[in-house]
């Protein structure tokens, strides 16, 4: 029996329809200006092209930028200022600049935000949680189905050198653009899509130039403030099209706060931390001689989490400077019923926004009694057990470490007592009572039986 949630899935277009609508859907022309072969032959779309070559490292190894004043302001004049122009245009499904936002008293500081708008009318629809890697269904809703006035620029490379933008470039069919779309369910101020490669049709799964397009985002966007985010398939991503997340919030998330414990440094000069009194176990990445060179390394251990079929979250954060990767295992839990029916009453579904501490609520009840406690047991369910983890970190060493000379050794135990109070972690094992086997490392087709 393959393992198998049901959830109300995530609106992102006012084209996307029920599977079982979209199957149905007869060929041809649709008439709706969306992103096929039927409408791309002269459409038009602002195009952003930004320079590779203006990435260099800083004194203290961090990633610094080195590039002449754009001819538009990335964020606020283009990103932004599109955003809000389909605001205004009435794309969205609610106006989330009105829904109610609040910092959780504590340590931490845990966002929580009540958004009733963002499940409703929706059926539950039944998702599998039990594949990482899952090809690519062109009968399924994908982004080439939404309109071009979702679309808000393509973002691609400049072939040049120097930063471009041309406020209606061709659609290149054969040259397969990157796109950044909104979110028509957004869940912060500025939420869009980045899809690489749109008409490629790539699943979602992470490869190095996908990743490494999403680091220029973030350098570009350059502010702090302005995040990107990735859900695997098995760790709430809904739409098998390869895409990432990204939005505004001008607070720090508590996972940017947690402390961290030093792993490794890779001769890249790439350094690998580990998250400490966090209720989610993770690694933490930055730094690096080039931002190849964090991308290379962040890539090649989301590659071997999927192909270990191992779900995992990703926040791209501090532009681009310091990624997070967080394996999660709550699915799994969820499909074998062994969360509590108090959480799953919440229908919280646990993503990278969530575990990073942005708390999206859909009840009035649940907002009104958030607490730093309620979430940290929710996000204590999501994360794999101490013995889990350094077995996943260990898969993780054993490839980016092949023939790296750095201070971490592949072979190194990975989980070390916390430089602070070690009770948090412990208090994680005793809600979380250790990760299940079901998905087995090696085994990508791998089933669970109940």
């Amino acid at each position: 029996m393959y393992l198998r949630i049901k959830r109300v899935p995530t609106v992102v277009s006012n084209f996307q329809k029920d599977e079982a609508e979209e199957g149905a859907r007869p060929g041809g022309g649709c008439g709706r200006n969306c992103l096929q072969k039927c409408c791309i032959p002269g459409a038009k779309l602002p195009l952003y092209a930004f320079t590779r070559e203006n990435k260099i490292v800083g004194e203290k190894g961090q990633l610094v930028h080195e590039k002449k004043e754009p001819p538009v302001a990335f964020l606020d004049s283009l990103l932004l200022g599109e955003w809000e122009d389909r605001m205004q245009r009435g794309l969205f499904r609610y106006d989330v600049t009105a829904c109610e936002t609040k910092v959780i008293p504590g340590e931490y500081g845990f966002i929580a935000q009540l958004n009733e708008g963002r499940h409703l009318k929706k059926r539950p629809t039944e998702f599998r949680v039990d594949k990482v890697l899952q090809p690519f269904d062109g009968n399924k809703f994908n982004f080439t189905k939404v309109g071009q006035e979702e679309v808000l620029f393509q973002f691609e490379a400049s072939e040049d050198d120097e930063v471009k933008f041309f406020p209606k470039a061709p659609i290149d069919a054969e040259n397969s653009p990157s796109v950044v779309a909104i979110n028509v369910s957004p869940i912060e101020y500025g939420h869009v899509l980045l899809i690489p490669r749109i008409l490629d049709c790539l699943p979602q799964r992470i490869d190095k130039e996908s990743f490494l397009l999403a680091l220029y985002m973030a350098a570009e966007a350059d502010n702090p403030y302005f995040r990107l985010g990735y859900n695997s398939l098995g760790a709430f991503a809904t739409i098998n099209h390869l895409h990432f997340q990204a939005y505004y919030l001008a607070v720090p998330f508590p996972i940017e706060k947690a402390p961290l414990k030093k792993v490794s440094t890779l001769e890249c000069g790439v350094k690998i931390s580990m998250l400490l009194n966090y209720p989610v176990r993770g690694l933490v990445f930055e730094g690096g001689n080039t931002m190849e060179d964090l991308a290379n390394a962040v890539s090649d251990s989301c590659i071997c989490l999927q192909d270990n079929n191992i779900p995992y979250n990703m926040l791209i954060s501090d532009s681009g400077k310091r990624i997070f990767l967080l394996p999660q295992c709550y699915a799994e839990k969820q499909a074998l019923g062994e969360v509590s029916p108090e959480l799953l009453d919440t229908q919280v579904n646990p993503a990278v926004w969530e575990i990073s501490g942005h708390m999206v609520l859909k009840r009035k009840q649940d907002y009104e009694e958030a607490s730093e406690e309620n979430a940290w047991r929710l996000l204590a369910e999501v994360s794999l057990s101490e013995a889990r983890f350094e077995e996943v970190t260990a898969l993780i060493f054993e490839v980016i470490s092949c023939g790296d000379d750095g201070n971490g050794g592949v072979g190194q135990s990975l989980i070390g007592e916390p430089d602070g109070n070690p009770q948090s972690l412990e208090d994680i094992d005793a809600l979380n009572k250790g990760s299940h086997k079901g998905m087995v490392p090696g085994k990508p087709e791998c089933l669970v039986l109940q």
